[in-house]
This record gives C-alpha cells, structure tokens and sequence, in this order.
C-alpha cells in the first residue's frame, strides 16, 4: 500500500539535508492500472523494477519487483514512448520523513518538477504540515499521476 502526497515545484529544495540522488528512467507498458518499469542508476550502479499500481489518489495500492537487466531491457523494447528522465533527489523531513523531489524531463517542452512525501499511515498524511518549500499540492487533482504524463506524450519515432 502506497499513502503519498505530491506538490508541483518550481525549484529544488534548499537547506533540507540530502539523503541520496540517482537518475531514473521510467516507462509504462499500461496507465489503467499502471504498469511501470523503472532503471535507477546511481553512484553504486544500476538497478531494475516493475511497479503496478491500482487506483487512487493518496492513497493505493502498490506492488513493485526486482527485474534482472535483461528483463527490463526486453520490456523497454515494448514501450511505446521514450523512456521518461527523472533527476531525482531525496531529502530528509523532521520526524524521519523524506521529501522525493523530481525533475522531470528537463530540457523539453513538457518538463516539470514535483515533490512526494510518503507516509505510513492516512493519519499521518492528513496530519503532515508541509515546509514553505513545497507548491501547489496536486495529491487529489486528476492529470497529476506520472502515469498521466506518459499518456501525454507524444509516441516513439519510427
């Protein structure tokens, strides 16, 4: 079960202590459910996952999968787009939270950036005050999902 909020960013965080950044490539082979495949590549390398998930805003369910390189790169041959780049950086939240921050695309016409935070709880999520830093929270607006931005873009080049 995934229980997350997401705000729209318009610049990286600052003086928020930085856990980690990697670089992600995503794809979907299907939006409804959400049928995802991810690389990571990281300082200790690269790593594979396929993610599905079910309906809903703050709160779904989620179940994710390690994929061997050569699984994941027979999936990317399915895709029907290019892969979507995420310029990912974590950062740690008082009370042991953290902050996901993404920049997606960055250098195209469709680029954005948003932030995440995931809790373990609905409590905890409907309780969380969010830092000045964050945008405009798109947790229940429709068209926000990552899964919705694959869906708007334009398909692979023959």
């Amino acid at each position: 079960m995934e229980i997350e909020r997401k705000w729209l960013m318009t610049q990286k965080p600052v003086g928020l202590p930085v856990l980690d950044t990697v670089t992600q490539y995503q794809g979907y082979l299907c939006t409804h459910p959400a049928v995802r495949i991810r690389r990571t590549h990281s300082k200790d390398g690269d790593s594979y996952r396929l993610c599905i998930k079910g309906k809903g805003t703050l709160v779904r369910e989620e179940v994710e999968l390690d994929l061997p390189a050569e699984k994941y790169e027979a999936l990317a041959r399915l895709l029907t787009k290019p892969l979507i780049r995420k310029d990912f950086t974590a950062f740690s939240l008082p009370g042991g939270l953290i902050l996901e921050y993404s920049d997606v695309d960055i250098g195209l016409p469709s680029a954005f950036s948003y932030a995440e935070v995931e809790f373990s709880s609905v409590a905890e999520a409907r309780a969380f005050v969010p830092p000045a830093c964050l945008g405009r929270e798109v947790t229940e607006e429709p068209g926000w999902t990552m899964s919705d931005y694959w869906d708007r873009r334009a398909p692979a080049a023959d």
